[in-house]
């Protein structure tokens, strides 16, 4: 199986030492997502209606691969964020976007009287705003990787940001979205910022993902105090189809 390169970019030195966000969800499932994660050889993920995050190992092997096409299933499209290697010949990229990773550096983090602590009940509401803001990967079971916060109008959810991935020692700000009708009053800041002082409260640091193309998004973020960490990409490849024989060669771990 040879290989392709061109599948993802890094600023960050080769000399420097690892740091836990440079594979974030690795080190949230093996740290405090453990309980969430699906295992294959060398290769974890999260279940597919909680999060489209994966990890490979630092260099996969042409072994790595086999198990992530097993585990995902032949012919299936497999999200690669944040992926910065190669992908081997036989498998198809699908998608590809440039993506940023900013981290606190001086975030005014402070409670909203307005936010409400959203639930299993409010799932669906929260499905639909996703649905029409487009904010990034929320699905239905998403809402257990963290807390979730919500304004409401009217008693209709209108703006909300969470928790997502969970490296020891810090947290991912995701899912940061209004409904259009009431964007310009400053709901995705301050909910932003309600959202790091749980995540500081608890002696952690946020950080977050957006694409490298969003270049709104990024100023506020700095704005607020965020600062340009890694610039990364957000893939996804289609696995090759297996045979029979290679998928009895693949053991489950």
């Amino acid at each position: 199986m040879s290989l392709i390169a061109g599948t993802g970019v890094g600023d960050r030195n080769p000399a420097d030492a690892p740091h836990v966000l440079d594979h974030p969800a690795r080190a949230a499932l093996t740290g405090p997502h453990a309980h969430f994660a699906e295992r294959r050889g060398r290769v974890l993920r999260y279940p597919v209606d909680v999060s489209p995050w994966l990890a490979l190992p630092d260099e996969p092997e042409e072994r790595d691969w086999a198990d992530l096409a097993a585990l995902a299933g032949p012919g299936t499209e497999v999200p690669l964020l944040g992926h910065r290697g190669e992908v081997p010949e036989d498998w198809e990229i699908t998608f590809r976007v440039d993506g940023v990773q900013l981290v606190d550096d001086g975030l005014a983090a402070a409670p909203d009287a307005e936010a409400v602590r959203l639930g299993p009940a409010d799932v669906p509401e929260m499905l639909d705003l996703v649905a029409r803001t487009q904010p990034g990967p929320f699905l239905p079971r998403t809402i257990e990787l963290g807390t979730y916060l919500g304004i409401r109008r009217d008693g209709a959810l209108i703006a909300m940001a969470g928790e997502r991935l969970h490296p020891p020692g810090w947290t991912e700000i995701s899912a940061v979205c209004t409904d259009p009708a009431f964007r310009g009053e400053g709901l995705a800041t301050r909910l932003i910022l309600a959202v790091a002082h749980g995540i500081r409260e608890r002696g952690e640091t946020p950080f977050l993902h957006t694409g490298a193309q969003n270049t709104g998004a990024i100023r506020l973020y700095e704005s607020l105090g965020f600062r340009l960490r890694r610039r990364t990409a957000f893939l996804a490849a289609r696995a090759p189809q297996l045979s029979a024989d290679d998928r009895a060669a693949v053991p489950v771990a």
